[in-house]
């Protein structure tokens, strides 16, 4: 007769082999889990992160108001009406041409980061590290006429870079608005630079004196209004360091370093 086996041992659950083995299973299968989630959703991602930052576009432009809902397809009609994006040389201040690539789409960040589309920025008080060699602009127009211009800004804050836009007038100086889209500074103080009341009062500022030296600045305490102080804008009450930081970025951005060139040949009349 042939002999009986013996039962098979019941796995021993509180062995340190089998809780390694659990624990890497359940790791494996998040990570994919995780992974998957994070392909099928960029697509989505990209779209919203785009979507927002032209709301901002719109914001500095005057386009739409503070905390207006907006829907994609409203973004896409403004912008096929009125508004065309091109990327700038800002080593030279010229225009690219439309075929050099979609400017909508253009990803200026990621320019910055990348060696092989960016340089080191000259010595600035911007934090501004290295700098893209294109930079994009949206012109707004009102007919075949260019209304206002809208540049990319950034600059180090007190807790990491603040990202926004300034929208300028046809004669290059006059601010029409600004926004700060994207910034970590501390709410209540220096993250007032998101406050429409604090935004509000840009409007109708100089950023260039009469020698189109680069002149805005944000000072400590109540500059007045843009009649008798054109070139001055309230400081942020208890967060020096974020208004200083303000001043420093737009003072790049509106300089040879920055958007200066391209400003100069658009109030010059070359071609937009």
């Amino acid at each position: 007769m042939a002999e009986a086996q013996a039962p098979a041992r019941p796995r021993d659950l509180n062995s340190v082999r089998y809780t390694v083995f659990f624990a890497t299973v359940v790791c494996v299968v998040c990570a994919a889990l995780i992974a998957s989630a994070a392909v099928l959703t960029r697509p989505a991602q990209v779209a919203n992160a785009l979507l927002y930052k032209e709301k901002n576009v719109l914001l500095a432009a005057g386009l739409i108001e503070p905390g207006a809902k907006v829907s994609t397809a409203q973004v896409e009609q403004l912008f096929k009406q009125s508004i065309q994006a091109r990327l700038v040389d800002l080593a030279t201040g010229e225009l690219l041409p439309e075929a050099t690539g979609d400017a909508r789409r253009y990803d200026q960040r990621g320019a910055r980061d990348d060696p092989a589309t960016s340089r080191v920025a000259p010595p600035n008080n911007a934090g501004v590290r290295r700098l893209p060699h294109q930079g994009i602009v949206y012109l707004i127009r009102q007919g075949e006429t260019v209304d206002q211009i809208v540049i990319a800004i950034e600059g180090l804050g007190m807790w990491g870079t603040m990202y926004g836009f300034m929208a300028l007038a046809p004669d290059g100086s006059t601010i029409r608005g600004l926004t700060f889209y994207d910034q970590r500074e501390t709410p209540g103080l220096g993250g007032e630079v998101a406050n429409p009341g604090w935004l509000a009062l840009w409007r109708g500022r100089k950023a260039f004196d009469a020698n189109w030296d680069v002149g805005i600045e944000v000072i400590k305490g109540q500059a007045g209004p843009p009649q008798t102080a054109p070139m001055q804008v309230d400081g942020l009450s208890g967060s020096t360091i974020t208004s200083k930081a303000v001043t420093y970025l737009l003072r790049f951005w509106l300089g040879d370093a920055g958007y200066g060139k391209f400003l100069k040949k658009f109030r010059e009349g070359a071609s937009a």
